[in-house]
């Protein structure tokens, strides 16, 4: 009798702890005890407002080899790479090529509506470059899609479709309250499926130093995404938005328990900028901080007692931390009354300042502490960084010069002798192009653009597209060993 007393006892905590445990959201739409509701609830209110995006984009024939393995990535085995994982080896190398034929190739994602007029907010990689956007509701219906801009430093990209009536759309969530264990949801289209839904719980906040993006504060998830569910919403337990599902770690291509989701609070800011304006205006103060946390060690050396805040490596001269009287070897420790955790934190709060508004900086110097005003400006790069949707100054002059790059994976390194080295690959030249003419060749490597080091072909081709003057300086890396070329931009 006292056995089955322990027993009933036993059954009856761990009926109270899964209670207790149970979803708050769905507890009060199905009922405390229905556990067979689930998230049902929420997937009823949310599948409406979540899209199916489908694209299109000429792209010339010699690059079919990067699409033939996945009809669902547009973008090639780097991007695919980038966001999903390293998939099957690709073995073709690169090689020299006439003249092509272009051919249609289409690619999917997700998306979500934010308005009742039509704003739809999704990943840059989805709805970057390409030629034409098609949004598929729940209910079937269709539209063409306008973009209205993509930032390609947080991966968070704006289109809108016009219909005659309202249309559903998610409510906006609070990704700070969010906490660490805490049930989400995440809807999208994985591999074209249609709706698919996804459990999983916060599994860490603040992400960041991942390569994924230029501005990192990713919410990381359990939850499973998978190539075509980029755009689409993690939602929490009461079905309101708090980050768009942005990229996985993987080593297969496919979920392995990690994904990475952009906060909606930073998706809004970018929103609301690119509505506004049709570009994104980022803070700069000037400054080049030190690598690495600054450990107690490394406070010691400049006579703090305490860790923390960043260490100012280098001052722009004549900008505006120069102007308020940062020098090299400053520790900052507060930013508007906020104490800095790091560089990445220090570099996201700055950016989210707008040109010409002042902040208060508390640093640190020579044992004293100090506070100083910074009159910040706008970022010289955004021009660049941001696409409103034209094609970027620097693919245009890479289609004028002849040449694609591609990224330097292991496979090619070894495959090459370039081991040890960072750089972009020569994966195609055009004959009778300024690149051809120059002496480039497939199989080279670029090391650096104008003096400055490149490390992928997103960083290259950023780089060609701030060349001033009428020629890009590179140095390239040969069989023969390194040489500089110069590559005329004007004819």
């Amino acid at each position: 009798m006292k056995r089955s007393k322990r027993r009933f006892g036993v059954v009856a905590l761990l009926v109270l702890a899964l209670v207790l445990s149970f979803p708050h959201g769905a507890a009060r739409a199905a009922g405390v005890l229905d556990f067979r509701q689930g998230f049902s609830g929420v997937a009823s209110k949310a599948t409406a407002a979540v899209v199916f995006i489908q694209v299109e984009k000429q792209v010339p024939a010699g690059n079919m080899q990067y699409y033939f393995n996945n009809p669902y990535d547009l973008f090639g085995e780097e991007f695919f790479e980038r966001f999903f994982g390293r998939r099957q080896p690709r073995q073709q190398m690169p090689r020299r090529r006439q003249p092509q034929q272009m051919f249609k190739q289409t690619g999917q994602g997700s998306g979500f509506l934010i308005s009742k007029d039509g704003y739809i907010l999704t990943n840059t990689h989805v709805v970057g470059d390409v030629d034409k956007i098609t949004v598929r509701l729940s209910d079937g219906r269709e539209f063409a899609a306008k973009r209205i801009g993509a930032d390609v430093k947080t991966e968070v990209a704006l289109i809108k479709i016009e219909a005659k009536e309202d249309l559903p759309y998610l409510e906006i969530g609070k990704p700070e309250e969010l906490k660490i264990g805490e049930w989400v949801i995440a809807i999208g289209n994985p591999f074209g499926l249609k709706e698919t839904l996804t459990v999983g719980v916060v599994s860490a906040k603040g992400r960041s130093n991942i390569g994924i993006t230029d501005y990192e504060d990713f919410i990381q998830t359990d939850a499973a995404i998978n190539p075509g569910n980029s755009g689409g919403p993690l939602l929490n337990i009461d079905g309101k938005v708090v980050g768009i599902n942005t990229a996985i770690y993987s080593r297969s291509g496919g979920y392995m328990g990690i994904g990475f989701a952009v906060p909606i609070d930073m998706a809004v800011r970018i929103k609301d900028q690119l509505i506004a304006t049709g570009k994104v205006t980022r803070g700069y103060v000037g400054v080049f901080l030190n690598p690495g946390e600054v450990t107690r060690e490394m406070a010691a050396s400049f006579g703090r007692s305490e860790a923390g805040g960043v260490l100012i490596a280098e001052v722009q001269k004549d900008g505006p931390a120069d102007k308020a009287g940062i020098k090299s070897g400053d520790i900052l420790i507060e930013l508007n009354g906020k104490k800095i955790v790091g560089n990445t934190d220090f570099r996201n709060d700055v950016a989210r300042i707008m040109p010409n508004e002042k902040a208060e900086v508390l640093l640190f110097r020579d044992g004293k502490t100090r506070k100083v005003t910074v009159t910040v400006a706008a970022f010289p790069e955004d021009e660049q960084g941001t696409d409103a949707g034209g094609e970027s100054g620097g693919a245009a002059l890479l289609e004028k010069l002849g040449l694609q790059v591609q990224d330097l994976t292991q496979e090619i390194a070894q495959q090459l002798g370039y081991e040890n080295l960072r750089g972009v690959v020569i994966s195609d030249v055009m004959q009778g192009s300024v690149a051809d003419e120059a002496g480039l060749r497939p199989g080279m490597l670029i090391l650096e653009v104008n003096r400055a080091e490149v490390k992928n072909a997103r960083q290259f081709e950023a780089a060609v597209g701030k060349a001033k003057g009428s020629n890009v300086l590179v140095r390239v890396k040969t069989k023969e060993g390194t040489i500089f070329l110069n590559l005329p931009t004007q004819e």
